[in-house]
């Protein structure tokens, strides 16, 4: 056997033991690049090290590395889910998402096997290409199934920091997952070819990441300002917060206070910064009505409401006249938070900790957008942020800026809010948008369209922003482009595997 036909072999790179160790450092490394710390370089080591350990697996080999890796991964991540109903949301989480991460990870394991058999000539840069697109249909996958997926572990996420960043107004957060991902795989393989004996063939990886970190931002037109006050009420909106009657409302007042004379275009208030329906409680909507007419401008809040036997938590504009005239109900409702899906399956499992979820939030169909005078604006509700489709309407629909509404109140004291909005300011760059990210307890921030921080507040603290906030027109290639990359990337992954597969079977 010649030396080229040994290194094509499909044999595991590493004995499983040690592909497990290496699986769960990989998932250690790759939770710290997210908020906090996000050190958003470690993707590329975490990478690595994960694709060494399911080099030349089998499927039951590439499932446990897989696990490992989900496992670790996951159960760091999204820690916070224990803040306040504790380990059982926090395990059921990570465990599903693990065993998802583990089965979606099988296929790059496979192309690791089939394609040097199949097209060995081609393997330095196929291979790369195939794993790249692999690895976004499998952030499709957890992000669309099940209940509506869960796409918060995206690469790309991890790069709101990064000079990387405005690669995703290019090719979308998907499209900069992929990027990333053949980097990495390119290096390895040029690794496994011993590239060194032939400086041209490192000239590939080389280009590639110096246009990566040379890109600039895609342009957008600016289309003039729009002053806006913010407002962190910092009342008492967690799910477990004693409080007296119209407490939300009244902090938000308090708060709110300090804008009177700034002579606004537009207030906003976060998630939940109402305690009741405006449209059934007399009280609220007369206590809304007084503070617009104070400020003299328009508030977008958000609320709980009915309509029929329908529950929506709702974004309103309310307006001088006392009535909102403009609504947009939340896409995605939480599973387990908002609403239970399947409630007498998951009842029987564990009935105290359903019990308390009795409220069953209906997901909305409005389109997400406001319009302020002539200035219109995209909206997401929370979790809705992390959700493509939700931003690129808004943004096609005209949207001149951003707002994203959110209560944090829940994970209180957790790394929740610093993912969320690491988040928030990947989606300014993806748009070429000024976001404004107002929560409940915060941290809240008015974020430029090239991602940077224009004016924040601190986390557990009442008080308010105002700014002159950009407003910009025109589509980036990112929000264009970005679902045709995805199908793309997705469809195009597979088919080669399946190709690779097939060929490989004739050789046999």
């Amino acid at each position: 056997m010649t030396e080229k036909n040994a290194r094509i072999r499909p044999r595991p790179l590493l004995p499983l033991w040690l592909a497990v160790v290496l699986a769960a450092a990989s998932g250690g490394l790759m939770r710290l690049s997210f908020p906090a710390p996000a050190v958003w370089v470690l993707v590329f080591p975490a990478l690595a090290l994960l694709f060494v350990a399911l080099i030349g697996r089998r499927v039951g080999g590439a499932l446990l590395v897989g696990l490992i890796y989900g496992v670790v991964f996951f159960a760091l991540l999204v820690a916070w889910t224990a803040r306040y109903l504790g380990p059982i949301p926090w395990s059921a989480l990570s465990a599903l998402e693990a065993m998802l991460t583990a089965i979606a990870l099988i296929p790059i394991a496979l192309a690791y096997r089939w394609i040097p058999r199949a097209l060995p000539r081609a393997r330095t840069i196929v291979l790369p290409l195939v794993v790249g697109a692999l690895w976004t249909g499998q952030e499709i996958f957890l992000g669309s199934w099940p209940y509506g997926g869960f796409p918060w572990a995206r690469l790309g996420m991890t790069q709101s920091e990064s000079p990387l960043a405005p690669v995703a107004s290019w090719t979308g957060v998907s499209g900069l997952s992929f990027v990333m991902v053949v980097c990495v795989a390119l290096v390895i393989e040029l690794v496994r070819d011993r590239a060194w004996r032939r400086p041209l063939r490192i000239a590939a990886p080389v280009v590639l990441i110096a246009a990566m970190l040379l890109l600039p931002q895609f342009p957008t037109a600016a289309s003039g300002e729009m002053r806006i006050g913010a407002v962190q009420g910092n009342g008492p909106t967690g799910y477990f917060d004693e409080r007296k009657e119209y407490a939300v409302i009244d902090a938000q007042l308090e708060a709110t206070a300090p804008l009177v004379d700034d002579d606004l275009d537009l207030v906003v208030w976060p998630e939940g910064s109402v305690d009741y329906d405006p449209f059934q409680d007399a009280a609220t909507a007369r206590m809304l009505t007084r503070v617009v007419n104070r400020i003299g401008a328009p508030l977008l809040l958000d609320a709980a409401t009915q309509r029929g036997d329908d529950i929506f938590n709702t974004s309103m504009l309310w307006t001088a006249e006392g009535t909102a005239d403009q609504l947009h109900d939340k896409r995605h409702p939480v599973p387990f938070g908002e609403y239970v899906p399947d409630r007498a399956f998951y009842n029987a499992i564990a009935p105290d900790l359903i019990g308390l979820l009795q409220r069953e939030y209906t997901p909305g169909a409005n389109p997400p957008l406001m319009k302020v005078g002539d200035v219109r604006i995209g909206l997401a509700i929370c979790f809705d942020v992390i959700y493509d489709e939700v931003l690129r309407e808004g943004v096609a629909g005209g949207a001149q800026l951003l707002v994203f509404q959110t209560n944090n109140a829940d994970f209180r004291g957790t790394d929740e809010n610093l993912q969320q909005l690491a988040f928030a300011r990947m989606r300014a760059i993806e748009a070429g948008r000024s976001v404004v990210n107002i929560s409940t307890v915060g941290t809240s921030q008015i974020i430029r369209p090239d991602g940077s921080t224009q004016s924040s507040l601190n986390a557990d603290e009442a008080g308010a922003l105002r700014d002159d906030v950009a407003l910009r027109s025109g589509l980036t290639a990112g929000i264009l482009l970005g679902p045709w990359i995805q199908q793309l990337l997705l469809w195009g992954g597979l088919a080669t595997l399946a190709v690779s597969g097939l060929r490989t079977r004739r050789r046999r």
